[in-house]
């Protein structure tokens, strides 16, 4: 029998199933359209048709200011600051510093060897001399003090986002109401621009280290609260009845069963949580957090692409081996280490320590502490020629296929000006019931009444103009990368070489910071909004890729046997089989699709995107609180209308009958 004859004959058992949902979903327009009738004309005659009319908005610059004014007054007096922030502060500081001392103490010798015997232990000698290698070339391009200071802030920040981040995706995913609660606010942590938080945090805890680990801590939490909630969520049923039915108690139903089922997501949080910290490091350096962020961000100020891929590049070598090395700790839980026998065990531990004390010494007594500048090898010279030749040669005039100038234009003229001009044009009640339409039939009332008070806050904000053209930005820059996303993750999943392949080279595009790559960008295809969309594709593609991947490749396997032995091809085991049963991944995909793009609206603004990006990077350089939140605060309602009208929410989803 074929998988054709095999979906037509099990076509009628869902019949009634999708006709109830057609029905309910006809039921819940004709609701719709009957509200609208009586709402609308009334609407329109007291505020008339258009852009959000000015007698809805409320002016938040005096509030904010006399926030702002109260912070900087009593920072260094009231309780609040002294007591708690102070504590806070003095903790950032104090782990940061021992981390940083306990670098400079091994000196590069002693680091390498503790990066190569730790890689050695759990993960074998392949990745032991990845790591090696990777902090060699770190010394190697002139880069190693500002990469101690880098490690020490990143292995606080990352170790704080962990913990925090498994703790309450343990909670979200052992609760429906914590996870209902937890969802806007992980919206909220992971949509609002870095620049828009910036300012509050320097106000609070003023410039250096604690305002730069807090920030990056914010960003990089929200992914491994995620994935641990969905891991924990999508445990597979029938082993947890089987745990349940021998009289295992909530805590051994945990420890035994749900952890362990969930690993695997728990491996790929703190894999994003990695990424997403280091991907920090440059904005981080802009409010005194130094190290290689700082190196980029001075060799960006003077327009040097060879200075600051210099830096970037130490940047994507920590998190490939930070990545590696937790990946495979992780995946070694239970078994015995992967390296010699001598570095297994507690004894282990011991050893590495005392051989990378040992390493450290020798260097010392030989005078070679430091990374010797002789062994420094200079890359910015033939980068920047590099960079040169291709703007003369790619930016315009190349036959039959054009320029990446005439490229740009084209997407700006065919898809950017039209999306834009078309939200615009759309009346402002008319939004509203578009996103209350698209909500409600794809979840319940309570998502389309929030996607609607989010989209009506901003126009309450007084920011509705620039939000529409934000919008049609990440609309472009989402279905580009979702088209790219989908199709890539599912050939890696099928494809182990492919996957392989592709992993250093998603790592490379996450990991390097987005300032990087801005002026490549812009150099090829000039300032505006098709750049901005470019910058956007590249920093949440490896996001959706990984994810899509993983939901496809965790599919049952006795599905996919079946499906083979049904006769079905390749392409109806993907269309018939995987995708359906990967559907959570995918769709946690797509928000996170959807709030990566999110996040690098500010880069937007920095080469000519406009709209709410420039707001928020205007009020940070001007210290305008008001600005510069306002327009975080909207991005943060995008998010939330975005992901409400993308992610299905069911009664039978949230525990309740459907």
């Amino acid at each position: 029998m074929s998988a054709g004859t095999v979906g037509a004959t099990a076509a009628p058992r869902g019949l009634p199933a999708r006709g109830l949902v057609r029905h309910r979903g006809l039921v819940k327009l004709v609701l719709l359209a009957v509200a609208a009738a009586a709402l609308v004309p009334y609407a329109n005659s007291q505020w008339h048709s258009g852009t959000w009319p000015a007698a809805l908005t409320v002016d938040l610059t005096e509030p904010l200011t006399r926030t702002s004014d109260w912070i900087i007054d009593n920072r260094d007096s009231h309780p609040l600051f002294l007591y708690f922030f102070g504590h806070i502060s003095n903790a950032v500081v104090l782990s940061v510093r021992a981390v940083y001392l306990v670098l400079l103490a091994l000196g590069w010798a002693g680091v390498t060897a503790a990066a190569g015997l730790i890689a050695w232990r759990v993960a074998g000698v392949r990745l032991a001399l990845t790591a090696a290698a990777a902090f060699a070339l770190c010394g190697l391009l002139g880069m190693w003090v500002p990469t101690m200071q880098t490690l020490a802030l990143m292995v606080v920040a990352v170790l704080a986002s962990v913990v925090l981040g498994a703790l309450l995706g343990l909670a979200a995913g052992l609760s429906d109401r914590v996870y209902r609660a937890l969802r806007p606010v992980l919206d909220t942590m992971q949509v609002l621009p870095a620049f828009a938080y910036l300012l509050p945090v320097v106000l609070v805890f003023g410039i250096g280290v604690p305002a730069a680990v807090l920030a990056t801590v914010v960003y990089a939490a929200p992914p491994m609260t995620r994935l641990t909630a969905l891991g924990l969520r999508n445990a597979d049923g029938g082993v947890m009845e089987a745990v349940t039915s021998l009289g295992a108690t909530a805590r051994q139903r945990l420890l035994t069963a749900r952890l362990p089922l969930a690993r695997r997501e728990l491996l790929l949080g703190l894999n994003q949580t990695i990424m997403m910290a280091l991907s920090m490091a440059v904005i981080a350096s802009m409010i005194g957090a130094g190290g290689l962020g700082d190196r980029v961000y001075q060799a960006l100020s003077s327009v040097d692409v060879g200075a600051a891929l210099a830096a970037g590049i130490p940047i994507v070598l920590l998190a490939v081996v930070l990545d590696r090395v937790t990946a495979a700790a992780g995946e070694r839980i239970g078994a015995e280490p992967a390296g010699p026998a001598l570095l297994r065990g507690r004894r282990g531990w011991a050893v590495t320590g005392a051989g990378a004390a040992l390493v450290a010494v020798a260097a010392r007594s030989l005078g070679h502490q430091a990374w010797p500048d002789s062994w420094v090898v200079a890359i910015a010279r033939p980068v920047n020629t590099a960079k040169d030749w291709m703007v003369d040669h790619l930016y315009t005039g190349v036959p039959v296929v054009g320029g990446t100038a005439d490229w740009a234009a084209h997407f700006t003229r065919w898809v950017l000006d039209p999306v834009r001009d078309g939200l615009l044009a759309l009346p402002w009640w008319g939004a509203l019931l578009v996103v209350a339409a698209l909500a409600w039939l794809i979840g319940t009332w309570r998502t389309a009444l929030t996607a609607v008070l989010a989209l009506a806050a901003i126009g309450v904000l007084g920011v509705w103009k620039p939000s529409m053209d934000t919008l049609s930005q990440v609309l472009a820059a989402v279905a580009v990368t979702l088209v790219l996303g989908f199709a890539v993750g599912a050939a890696a999943a099928r494809s182990p070489r492919l996957e392989t392949l592709l992993r250093p080279v998603l790592d490379v595009c996450q990991t390097m910071p987005q300032f990087v790559y801005l002026i490549p960008v812009v150099a090829l295809f000039s300032v505006g909004r098709a750049p901005a969309v470019a910058a956007a594709v590249v920093y949440a593609l490896p996001a959706v890729v990984r994810i899509t991947t993983q939901g496809l490749k965790q599919v049952d396997p006795g599905a996919l046997e079946a499906a083979r032995s049904m006769g079905a091809t390749g392409w109806q085991q993907l269309r018939q089989v995987q995708l359906p049963l990967a559907r959570p991944a995918l769709l946690l995909a797509v928000n996170q699709g959807v709030v990566l793009v999110l996040a690098v609206v500010i880069i937007g603004g920095l080469v000519g995107g406009g709209a709410l990006g420039y707001d928020v990077v205007a009020g940070l350089a001007r210290g305008d609180l008001a600005t510069g939140l306002v327009a975080g605060a909207a991005i943060v309602c995008l998010g939330l209308v975005l992901d409400r009208v993308t992610q299905p929410t069911t009664r039978r989803r949230m525990g309740k009958e459907a």
